[in-house]
């Protein structure tokens, strides 16, 4: 990839579920620190560590990676890479991956595509990756967020709901997915350029992204445009439970890669 960008990777200790997430050892190392060692992997010409807590700060310090101190009020990570482009004074068309927190496994070939794909598409203010589903159970879990895209690959709408809701097919508990339809689960992985972000932080939160607790639903509300591709690898899994956390420690304790 020849258009350069940078990886802001916003990483907070608390969390509902498994609480002290960032730092918690995969492999015996901190997952934030694995997570920084897969946006290294990428071509990315910066990675940043966004953090409002300074527990975080001091391991990521001490790991001699980059990181920046950011308020604590912000609601979304996108928020807390808005602030890391404002103080870094980036450039307008800085090219800008948001690699959360919690994704240790992310394969460095995602974020180089996330990033190519913003290159490529200068109607899009956002751009994202998804992959098919196959599975009902998958479809019907509201921790699987789905994606729905018109004909050019531009994001109609993201649920945690069945989307499309096939309404033959689906009066039925159980069975194989239509085939009639394609069903797209979303990758929270996504690509935008920092003049993007200073407009975005001045929008306010829409009723539907705080109904279903998805930040990018704010692009649409607002008339945004957010393009999505289709993963070239396996995404892996990101870590939000103690189970996420023991099934990186199994991929991640070979040898530290998630490849």
């Amino acid at each position: 990839m020849s258009t350069p960008f940078k990886v802001v990777i916003p990483a907070r200790y608390a969390s509902v579920r498994l609480p002290g997430k960032a730092l918690r050892e995969i492999a015996g190392k901190p997952m934030v620190l694995h997570v920084h060692d897969r946006a290294c992997e990428s071509q990315a010409a910066e990675v940043v560590v966004a953090t409002d807590d300074q527990r975080i700060a001091d391991v990521v310090t001490r790991a001699g990676a980059k990181v920046c101190l950011t308020r604590s009020e912000h609601r979304s990570g996108t928020e807390r890479i808005a602030e890391v482009s404002q103080v870094s004074a980036w450039p307008e068309d800085t090219i800008i991956v948001n690699l959360q927190g919690d994704e240790p496994c992310m394969p460095a070939a995602l974020i180089d595509q996330v990033a190519l794909d913003m290159a490529s598409h200068e109607a899009a203010q956002v751009t994202t990756l998804a992959t098919a589903v196959e599975d009902r159970k998958v479809l019907f879990d509201p921790h699987a967020v789905k994606v729905v895209m018109d004909r050019d690959g531009y994001a109609m709408y993201f649920s945690r709901a069945p989307i499309p809701w096939h309404r033959d097919e689906f009066l039925a508990e159980s069975g194989p997915l239509p085939s009639s339809v394609g069903f797209w689960r979303h990758i929270g992985l996504y690509a935008f350029r920092a003049g993007f972000l200073r407009s975005y932080v001045g929008w306010q939160a829409s009723a539907l992204e705080l109904a279903e607790s998805l930040e990018q639903l704010r692009v649409l509300w607002h008339g945004g445009r957010i393009h999505v591709s289709e993963a070239h690898v396996d995404p892996g899994h990101g870590v939000d439970t103690l189970g996420d956390l023991q099934r990186a420690e199994r991929l991640l304790g070979r040898d530290g890669s998630a490849g």
